[in-house]
């Protein structure tokens, strides 16, 4: 036998504090008695109280509270093997940290929706493996694929556009990144690579990098932020604390959502899928309830346990039985009439 929940054994400690309680209230109401009998004539006045069957009712209310302390533990026993499987797919979060994230045409600005929206995410996870890559002008793995989601929340909350130290966006590369350095074994399917991204690039083929991500089975599922058609410009801070516009060779940057890039991108492998949220909300917890939850999973890995038959219900159904006879119990005494 086992006792799944053995902390609750230390109510134990009930018993001898109400046992006390019992004496204590026996010992008052003889002292009552005393006041207003004299002690000589205690003894010979009958009483209508059985001693005896007070005694064993309070024993009986001792006993069942154990019964009940005791099922509260939840004593299990018979234990029968068990095979556990886990189920899920690997899913890694590309995250773009460029300084063209810092538009503003999302509130407060692209990438800070994109990281509330992961969060969103992954509160509607159901045993995936996730892994989180930040890239910009290189791209480095900031969370392996992990079970492990307080972690991986940690990794994001102090994910910046400081997070990579080279500039520019080569999203072709970033692909790359995760299939060799996260995706590193041979079988590639039942993974998926969603990436965050305003979609520019500088010439890193990011489309032949999803060919061939592709052609091994990894499906992209790409966000597009920003204004498709303007753009915004990116705003940064001076020594000063002013805040001013990114400039180059004394023009102001207008960084523009790339959504053609993107929509190749995701056409080049199986079952890929463009979101265009542009300067609307994210809602990746949908997104993952539809496209996610719902696709193949592969066995993760299988465990074989000792799963033990639950069987509190029997102590606390012999505490209801002695309780019950503990009320049927009159503790009156039953006094004879002589008749003569």
């Amino acid at each position: 036998m086992i006792l799944q929940q053995i902390n609750m054994l230390h109510f134990l400690w009930l018993i001898p504090l109400m046992a006390c309680v019992y004496i204590y209230a026996w010992q008052k109401r003889k002292s009552a008695l005393k006041l207003f009998i004299d002690a000589g004539l205690l003894d010979r006045i009958p009483v209508s109280v059985s001693h005896l069957k007070r005694f064993w009712k309070s024993v009986s209310v001792l006993v069942a509270l154990s019964f009940i302390i005791i099922g509260m533990a939840r004593p299990a026993w018979n234990p029968k093997p068990e095979t556990i499987e886990r189920k899920g797919r690997d899913v890694v979060f590309l995250l773009d940290v460029s300084k063209s994230m810092l538009a503003e045409d999302l509130v407060p600005n692209r990438l800070e929706r994109a990281k509330l929206a992961i969060i969103d995410c992954i509160e509607r996870l159901d045993g995936d493996r996730i892994g989180l890559v930040a890239f910009a002008g290189t791209a480095a793995v900031k969370c392996p694929l992990t079970l492990d989601y307080g972690f991986f929340k940690m990794m994001l909350k102090d994910i910046s556009t400081d997070s990579i130290a080279r500039g520019g966006t080569l999203i072709g590369d970033a692909l790359r990144k995760v299939m060799t350095d996260v995706f590193d074994d041979q079988i590639k399917e039942f993974k998926d690579i969603i990436l965050i991204t305003d979609g520019e690039d500088h010439d890193s083929f990011p489309v032949d990098a999803a060919k061939n991500a592709g052609e091994k089975g990894v499906r992209i599922i790409a966000i597009g932020l920003g204004d498709e058609n303007e753009g915004k410009r990116i705003p940064v801070s001076n020594e000063s604390g002013i805040k001013t516009f990114l400039k180059y060779n004394g023009q102001e940057i207008w960084s523009k959502l790339d959504g053609d890039t993107l929509r190749r991108m995701v056409n080049a492998t199986p079952g890929g899928k463009y979101l265009n949220v542009a300067t609307g909300t994210i809602d990746l917890g949908s997104v993952y309830a539809r496209l996610i939850a719902t696709a193949d999973k592969k066995q993760l890995e299988s465990d074989t346990i000792k799963r033990y038959e639950e069987k509190f219900q029997i102590f606390l159904a012999v505490a209801f039985i002695i309780l019950s006879i503990e009320l049927l119990v009159n503790e009156r005494k039953k006094f004879l009439k002589n008749n003569e």
